[in-house]
């Protein structure tokens, strides 16, 4: 959104994605001496293709989070993806059920992560509140930092942060 102009398209194979993904990453300065960066989240969309292979060959990481929605056709996509993660040894810190309640349904992800021996970090809901934050650019935790929804990734945060811990 902050590389384009408007209703721009980005019309970019996987080599020129892949180039981006390492530009932005060798070529920001992510921390500084005096204020080092404690964590770098990169959000990817799912798959297993060329963004996040370049991701894995060109950065040291410390885990991966593999969020889902409950419904099988998206546990499906975090199946391959702990496998790919598994193939070069970068350890799944856990799964996230994103959209949780009563129309994506519930729980999902919660199974999955058992079926994959890998912990299960929480749910996020599916919530108007979520969505009017996002469309506002104002992220729940800040409009209603005692809500539910905050509250619900308030906990996922920490329960990433103690993965990343162990």
């Amino acid at each position: 959104g902050l590389l384009t102009a408007g209703n721009d398209a980005m019309v970019w194979r996987g080599p020129m994605a892949s180039q981006a993904i390492t530009q932005m990453l060798t070529q920001t300065r992510w921390g500084t001496a005096e204020k080092p960066l404690d964590v770098l989240v990169v959000d990817l969309p799912p798959g297993t293709g060329d963004v996040q292979l370049t991701l894995i060959q060109k950065t040291p990481l410390d885990g991966a989070v593999i969020v889902s929605t409950p419904q099988e056709v998206a546990l499906a996509d975090a199946r391959r993806a702990h496998t790919l993660f598994e193939k070069v040894g970068v350890l799944t810190l856990g799964l996230i059920e994103n959209m949780s309640g009563e129309i994506f349904g519930k729980g999902g992800a919660e199974a999955e992560a058992a079926r994959l021996g890998v912990p299960y970090l929480g749910d996020l809901p599916l919530s108007a509140s979520v969505r009017e934050g996002g469309d506002a650019g104002v992220p729940v935790t800040v409009a209603v930092p005692f809500g539910e929804a905050a509250e619900r990734f308030d906990a996922v945060a920490l329960a990433m942060i103690e993965a990343l811990s162990l």
